[in-house]
């Protein structure tokens, strides 16, 4: 049997009807820039998250780096984020003009360690980004209230968060700005690039409408803003998904529990949901001792696998100048030599899940 780490073309297949018929109304209206899904589909993401305003733009890394800009991070401020993530959470401080400053991570839900971010706070820190990683929130009321106790901004960087919970309330609705991305897998993903930020702020959606369209209107600009639009066709495919989204989290969460269930007396650990979250599982992440064995073992048993972050983000080339070494983040650390995610997407058969978990415990028990 073969099993896949992602199946796009089974989601795609469960809804081509749909696709198809807004494909040919996009084409057809020859719309494809600002089109009016464009502002249906913020309109709806607003709605769903629980928010006043949303703004759609080209990509996740986008959302991030234009919700800097519109936070006002300059050259000399610092942004504290988390060692374990996507490269785009600390690329965009620095294309923004900040210094990212990493702090470690709580090792049994993968998100940012709260207790060491007051002590990374110095005189010119501007913002706080915590990341939802894999599909669960990070403890946000904490950060919340460090945040407004050192009047700092907060930017959610839930791009594989989006419909995950913190307490009953979307992700993305606590900070000053969350942001979402639509890469093809996200569990709300586009047939390309895509993102959205979302905010209760009117005037940082002002600032985040100039910034997309190159800081203003099309000949009148009041900032240096950048050419990060969402294309109408991208936004019309994301309308027809955003309605299965739930579904499809519950689907990942099933599969989950099924996991969890199997893996309950291995020797591994399985992903922790927190009392507060509501899990989406963008990825189910193990830890394991022999996680390149493992790894290995699953390849020549044809099941899909990779490796989230093998290279934590503080001791990434590009910010040795920043000076963290070997062991200053140990947590992050550890978990880069351990993680190991399988696959867990909404169209996973269950004789497919039962394969992957008799694989994992012919190795692992």
């Amino acid at each position: 049997m073969q099993v896949p780490l992602l199946d796009l073309k089974r989601e795609y297949s469960a809804i081509r009807t749909e696709i198809d018929a807004v494909v040919r109304e996009v084409f057809d209206a020859t719309n494809f820039i600002n089109g009016d899904q464009v502002r249906q589909l913020e309109d709806a993401v607003a709605r769903y998250c629980g928010v006043r305003y949303a703004v759609g733009v080209a990509s996740g890394t986008d959302a991030l780096l234009l919700s800097l800009r519109a936070a006002g991070v300059r050259p000399g401020d610092e942004v504290i984020t988390t060692a374990f993530s996507f490269f785009a959470s600390a690329g965009t401080i620095a294309n923004a003009g900040g210094t990212p400053v990493f702090v470690d991570i709580v090792a049994d839900n993968f998100n940012i360690d709260v207790t060491q971010i007051e002590v990374a706070i110095t005189p010119r820190t501007k913002a706080i980004m915590p990341v939802h990683l894999f599909g669960q929130c990070a403890d946000m009321q904490p950060i919340i209230e460090i945040a407004q106790h050192h009047d700092l901004v907060v930017i959610e960087d839930a791009a594989q968060a989006i419909s995950a919970k913190y307490r009953d309330r979307m992700s993305g609705s606590f900070g000053d700005f969350g942001c979402f991305s639509f890469y093809p897998s996200k569990n709300l993903g586009a047939a390309g690039d895509g993102g959205m930020i979302v905010t209760d702020n009117e005037e940082n959606a002002t600032t985040l409408r100039k910034l997309k369209a190159h800081g203003g209107s099309e000949y009148h600009h009041e900032l240096i803003g950048f050419n990060s639009r969402l294309d109408t066709l991208q936004a019309a495919l994301l309308l027809v998904k955003l309605p299965h989204l739930d579904k499809w989290s519950l689907a990942r969460r099933a599969n989950a529990e099924y996991y969890n269930q199997r893996f309950a007396e291995a020797n591994l650990k399985t992903p922790k949901v927190e009392n507060y979250a509501y899990h989406i599982y963008n990825q189910y992440t193990i830890l394991v001792e022999n996680r390149d064995a493992l790894r290995q073992h699953l390849l020549d048993k044809k099941i899909g696998n990779k490796i989230y972050y093998p290279v934590p983000l503080h001791l990434q080339a590009c910010f040795a100048s920043l000076g963290y070494g070997k062991g200053s983040l140990p947590v992050a650390e550890e978990c880069a030599n351990k993680a190991l995610s399988l696959p867990i997407y909404s169209h996973l058969a269950e004789n497919e899940r039962e394969y992957v978990a008799d694989t994992v415990l012919s190795l692992v028990s």
